[in-house]
């Protein structure tokens, strides 16, 4: 669809019962014909029937179905379609997909006042000082990673995610006392705003207007969600209970949070994610980046679903029922659902295919992509030693192993004694590529 030499007109509607349209955005309605085609929610179209124009009016269907579209209005004679967003198209609307689906020399944006930003001036909040979530198409639990002690949300919604929904999430998280604001039909003679703590609007039957804006000014109690790395091993669902059973430890998982280095825009897979303690953790403090848990094991997968769903991130952890490397090709394959290629690999467990899974893992890293083990047993240790030495002949990595050992103090009779786990070897390997021997040569000349 980049190719298509159509003009797209992206207009903002503001949050107004009648557009507030600037010149431009004017001008271009006013020279449609009626061969071309304005794109919108009824409601959308409702609020520039003062604006004259012959173009034919179509209401947005769904985008899977809106590519297709485009196409048959330019052969059916269109010269310029218009689309109609809520407010400001580039910031939670529409423009997105747009961008990602034409070029944008073919398309021109007129951006008005948003939703949010009429939300944020009705109750004199500084929209630097909020943090904007959208729950739109997107899953309840998704807020959940955002329901940390003192924060001011401003949250688009959609039926799945009204006020009473969202008050019975901050009680969940122990934050009942949080202040909820509900901002309905902005800019329309009906517009209310009103405010309630979260645990009294669960007991209130509203009707809301399906348009409205929650502001969540989160309380000061402390919350279930975490607001620095480490999440306690129990506060996770396992598959022995009490934090117990195949999760990473907290220590552990610090230490390898920090090596991985996850930066937006990774793409991080975790084989052998057993209950997700290092996936669920990678996905909750990277929003941006991607994460792939590999599991085959039916209980701690059963506990991985349920730790995703605990603590919101649907959005950027993606679960894979399976052993690798076997299910590996499968991933692959399938590289438009799971982004493509990982750039970073954690593997926690391998049920003994380490070697093989090692191999196959580096031929998929990128130059400057990192692999992390971690081995317990001495058999696996052995196993990722043969590795770094074929790296050492092939010198192609850089290499860093490190031996973490807790001792938790806990109380026996009535006696403080410090009791010790396992020690974990964790190695971590950067991959970058070898300089050719006539590279080498070059090198050692420049340097005599």
């Amino acid at each position: 669809m980049k190719h298509t030499q159509m003009p797209i007109h992206v207009i903002g509607l503001g949050v107004n019962q009648v557009a507030h349209l600037d010149e431009a955005a004017q001008a271009v309605l006013a020279s449609l014909s009626a061969h071309d085609v304005v794109l919108g929610a009824p409601r959308q179209h409702d609020t520039i029937t003062h604006c004259a124009h012959l173009a034919r009016r179509e209401d947005l269907p769904k985008l899977s179905m809106l590519k297709e579209a485009f196409a048959n209005w330019q052969s059916d004679g269109a010269k310029q379609v218009v689309v109609l967003a809520s407010g400001d198209p580039l910031y939670y609307g529409i423009g997105a997909w747009l961008m990602r689906t034409f070029s944008l020399e073919n398309l021109r944006f007129y951006p008005n006042v948003s939703s949010i930003q009429a939300a944020c001036h009705r109750l004199g909040l500084s929209l630097q000082e909020v943090q904007a979530v959208s729950l739109h198409g997107r899953p309840l639990a998704s807020l959940r990673r955002y329901l940390q002690s003192n924060k001011t949300l401003v949250l688009l919604t959609d039926p799945f995610s009204q006020p009473q929904h969202i008050a019975q999430e901050c009680v969940q998280a122990g934050l009942d006392q949080s202040e909820i604001t509900v901002c309905e039909a902005l800019g329309y003679e009906q517009e209310k705003v009103r405010t309630f703590s979260a645990k009294s609007l669960l007991d209130t039957e509203i009707e809301w207007d399906p348009l409205n804006v929650v502001v969540l000014k989160t309380s000061q109690q402390a919350s279930f969600y975490p607001s620095s790395v480490g999440i306690p091993d129990t506060a996770f669902v396992t598959d022995k209970g009490d934090g117990k059973g195949m999760i990473t430890k907290r220590e552990v998982r610090l230490v390898i949070l920090s090596y991985m280095d996850i930066q937006q825009g990774d793409t991080v897979w975790d084989i052998g994610a057993g209950c997700g303690g290092v996936s669920v953790e990678m996905a909750y403090w990277h929003p941006r980046s991607q994460v792939i848990a590999i599991e085959h094991h039916p209980d701690r997968l059963a506990c991985l679903t349920a730790n995703q769903e605990r603590f919101g991130v649907m959005q950027n952890l993606s679960i894979v029922a399976g052993r690798a490397p076997d299910v590996l090709v499968d991933l692959l394959a399938d590289s438009k659902k799971h982004n493509g290629r990982p750039n970073k690999v954690f593997i926690g467990g391998s049920d003994g295919e380490l070697m093989a899974l090692m191999s196959q893992i580096w031929n998929l890293l990128p130059d400057t992509g990192c692999l992390m083990v971690s081995a317990v047993t001495e058999e696996t240790k052995c196993q990722v030693m043969q590795f770094a030495q074929q790296r050492d002949q092939a010198q192609d990595a850089e290499e860093q192993s490190l031996q973490v050992s807790i001792t938790k103090g806990e109380r026996l009779a009535g006696q403080r004694l410090f009791r010790p786990s396992l020690p974990v070897t964790l190695y971590h390997f950067r991959k970058y590529t070898a300089p050719t021997s006539a590279t080498h040569n070059n090198q050692k000349e420049n340097a005599q």
